[in-house]
């Protein structure tokens, strides 16, 4: 079975429902969330592409990213929007389709460093509330169960030994990096560090949230996990309640 296909029969949700999924870099939060969105006939929002498109602006502003009083300002004069594509969502940065543009590692850890600013974060929060307002999505990134939508159907919190992330994101760099392993494993350390012990919204699963190590799972076990955890929450909230006894 292919990452984005899966033997059983997808389940139609009874209401447009919204599906949270959390964790760490490198952890395939995005894989995950695409498949389920396909699965399961949903939007895919992917939060992660929002910070990077802010980020892009500030390295092309030359806005130092240690400086949250710049960034709040260029924050408001600043547009983002996700609209579904084909393959992946068509990411627009004040009308600019930049989805291409976002994905190198400048721009991942500049996006890492502006989301530490709560200004910042609660900004991204609005944006994200209003996209996912009306339910039928998916929303992946680092504080959708417990801050952007806390009280979403289904959530989840995806995590994997950090050696195991960081070689996933090495891998996923293809022939061309010009990176070392150990360098990326390093940098995922000191991103885990800045996302966990942040002093607003820092990473951490949710209360109900259910945790999904994928160390030791394939990327197909993985997705097949996760599309039963949701398969299980909309069954559960489809299933009438039964009647108190007298």
């Amino acid at each position: 079975m292919s990452a984005e296909e899966s033997s059983s029969q997808p389940a139609q949700p009874l209401r447009k429902i919204i599906v949270a999924i959390d964790g760490p870099a490198g952890a395939g939060k995005s894989t995950v969330a695409r498949h389920l969105a396909r699965h399961f006939g949903l939007l895919n929002l992917e939060t992660g592409a929002m910070y990077r498109a802010f980020a892009l602006k500030a390295l092309r502003s030359e806005i130092p990213l240690d400086e949250g009083g710049p960034l709040d300002e260029l924050a408001a004069e600043t547009q983002i929007r996700l609209e579904p594509g084909e393959e992946e969502n068509r990411v627009l940065l004040d009308d600019e389709d930049v989805t291409g543009l976002i994905r190198n590692q400048s721009v991942t850890d500049a996006a890492s460093r502006v989301s530490v600013y709560p200004a910042i974060r609660a900004w991204m929060v609005r944006l994200q509330q209003e996209m996912g307002a009306a339910g039928g999505v998916v929303m992946e990134g680092r504080d959708i169960g417990t801050v952007v939508f806390p009280n979403a159907d289904a959530k989840i919190f995806l995590d994997a030994a950090p050696e195991v992330r960081g070689m996933r994101r090495f891998d996923q760099l293809g022939p061309r990096r010009t990176i070392q392993a150990e360098d990326v494993v390093r940098e995922l350390h000191a991103r885990d560090e800045r996302d966990r012990n942040r002093a607003d919204s820092p990473l951490k699963p949710a209360a109900d949230a259910v945790l999904l190590d994928s160390t030791n799972l394939t990327l197909e076990e993985a997705v097949k996990a996760a599309e039963d955890i949701v398969a299980a929450r909309l069954a559960l909230s489809s299933t009438p309640s039964a009647p108190e006894e007298a």
